[in-house]
């Protein structure tokens, strides 16, 4: 299956949106251009929606009073109003104007005015020297001809899929040191798919783009629970990827609390008292400039202080300080975090486990991000093993060996397929001891379900290989006695073959006087 059909949308277009889009990157770096073809399909999403309405207001026969012109029609039905010189139409019939820049970040100023939740999200820098204004115009003519906002684009979410396509595209543009916005959706949706948030508070403190909220909402939907059943908290520092993810939760409808600001989830913790039911995150790897010179006497670190190089153990602490009593949390981890025993972190793990709280540990295949080469691994962490939900898993861990999963989708770059995620899951599911779910049983070189004491005895090292040992070799049927006999034969023709060779070169050396 080809890159376009795995990571894309799949709507036909976009090939042709990427190339539009593309054609700003020798102005600018996509770290940068990325703000600005999202904020203009944005900005055509709202308008489309906008219009839509607009004209079912202008036309409708059953309220003949309806002003299409009246902000609380559109408040009433969850759409955005766009003022008159915001509208999209506009925009397009001035996008071969050098102006276009202004016009469009007049447009967004005006839109952020009129809708509240909008302050500070949407980008207004469009009027920038160093923004070609013709590819800009150009790339308004491609994106007016896509259907974004109107009723039947909206019911099959095509500026949704279109805006993870970009993002993916996004993250293997700027490569390596770019992308943090970035989780890829395989990682997503197996983080998803293990913990299933149906009904409760979902955190995320390092959200990026917003793409765990945006999955946990399918999983609600395709589960049949209604969206109104999670409430959905967030944090991210980054600035324009909070602005970003602000903007790609709207479009999903999804009544999400970021904090109303972007913020450092160590330091400016906005959501102090949350404590939440399901926690998905994917932290910065390895981040040393973390601040933890300042944070050592911080109440979040109950199992070991984290060293002040190194922010994992911080991640994996502050995840657990925001879980509720019956919570767990599911999150990406580079690989050197189960096995690590410096500056304290191995007093740390040694504590985690000693509490009870590592639930399952899964080895990932390598190449999964767009952004780095770390290997990475799977964490899932719970307070409570035995809460009724599920059965009694006290002083037992899951161990999932997933390395050798996935699928090459181009030749760097591998993804996990739908049928890996679902034997994955499922594993877990039935460890768990879920309705419906089937026996679980130890399978050699897969999964292994592991004593406090056997992890005790391998120095509290939480790496899946280490437990699951090796697959079971099928028995071909061929008896011990002629497998030996094949093979002794094939080591004296190797053998006979060496001499050989070795006579041959000997002979070559004496011919030309190298010899004895």
């Amino acid at each position: 299956m080809t890159a376009k059909k795995r990571n894309g949308a799949n709507l036909g277009f976009e090939d042709k949106l990427w190339q539009a889009a593309d054609k700003l990157r020798g102005h600018m770096d996509a770290s940068e251009y990325k703000h600005v073809v999202l904020g203009l399909f944005f900005l055509k999403y709202i308008s489309d929606a906008f219009q839509t309405k607009y004209k079912q207001l202008k036309e409708s026969e059953e309220d003949k009073y309806a002003n299409p012109e009246d902000r609380d029609e559109y408040r009433a039905v969850n759409i955005f109003w766009v003022p008159k010189d915001a509208r999209w139409n506009k925009l397009q019939a001035n996008a071969k104007q050098p102006t276009i820049g202004k016009l469009i970040d007049d447009a967004m100023v005006a839109i952020e005015k009129e809708n509240p939740t909008l302050k500070g999200v949407l980008p207004k820098n469009y009027s920038r020297a160093s923004l070609d204004k013709r590819r800009l115009g150009e790339l308004i003519d491609i994106i007016s001809n896509i259907g974004l906002g109107d009723d039947e684009s909206r019911s099959k979410d095509i500026l949704g899929r279109v805006y993870e396509y970009f993002l993916g595209r996004f993250a293997a543009a700027e490569g390596k040191g770019g992308g943090e916005f970035y989780t890829p959706q395989c990682i997503v949706k197996l983080l998803v798919r293990m913990i299933e948030p149906y009904k409760g508070r979902v955190y995320d403190p390092c959200c990026g783009s917003g793409g765990m909220f945006v999955q946990s909402k399918r999983f609600v939907k395709e589960h049949g629970g209604a969206l109104g059943d999670i409430a959905v908290y967030g944090q991210e520092s980054n600035p324009t990827t909070w602005r970003l993810a602000m903007m790609n939760l709207a479009i999903r409808g999804i009544d999400a609390d970021l904090g109303g600001k972007h913020a450092d989830s160590f330091y400016n913790d906005l959501h102090k008292d949350l404590r939440a039911d399901f926690i998905l995150a994917n932290p910065p790897f390895n981040m040393s400039d973390w601040g933890g010179k300042g944070l050592k006497e911080d109440a979040r670190w109950k199992y070991g202080i984290p060293p002040v190089n190194n922010a994992n153990y911080a991640w994996i602490q502050h995840f657990i300080h925001h879980l509720s009593p019956k919570g767990i949390t599911g999150f990406v981890m580079a690989n050197g975090s189960m096995s690590t025993s410096t500056k304290n972190e191995g007093k740390i793990r040694e504590n985690l486990i000693e509490s009870d709280m590592i639930d399952c540990m899964i080895a990932l295949p390598g190449q999964l991000f767009y952004t780095t080469q770390i290997p990475v691994c799977l964490w899932f962490v719970t307070r409570n093993k035995k809460n009724g939900k599920f059965r009694n898993r006290n002083k037992q861990t899951l161990f999932i060996d997933a390395r050798k999963m996935g699928e090459l989708i181009d030749r760097v770059h591998r993804e996990l397929t739908p049928d890996d995620i679902e034997k994955i899951s499922a594993v877990y599911h039935a460890w768990r001891g879920e309705k419906d779910a089937g026996e679980y049983e130890n399978i050699p070189g897969f999964c292994k379900s592991a004593a406090t004491d056997e992890i005790k005895e391998h120095g509290y090292v939480l790496t899946p290989g280490r437990y699951v040992g090796a697959p079971e070799v099928e028995d071909d049927g061929i008896p011990f006695e002629e497998k030996m006999d094949k093979f002794s034969k094939k080591l004296y023709r190797q053998f006979e073959e060496a001499e050989r060779l070795e006579a041959t070169i000997k002979k070559n050396l004496e011919v030309l006087g190298y010899g004895e």
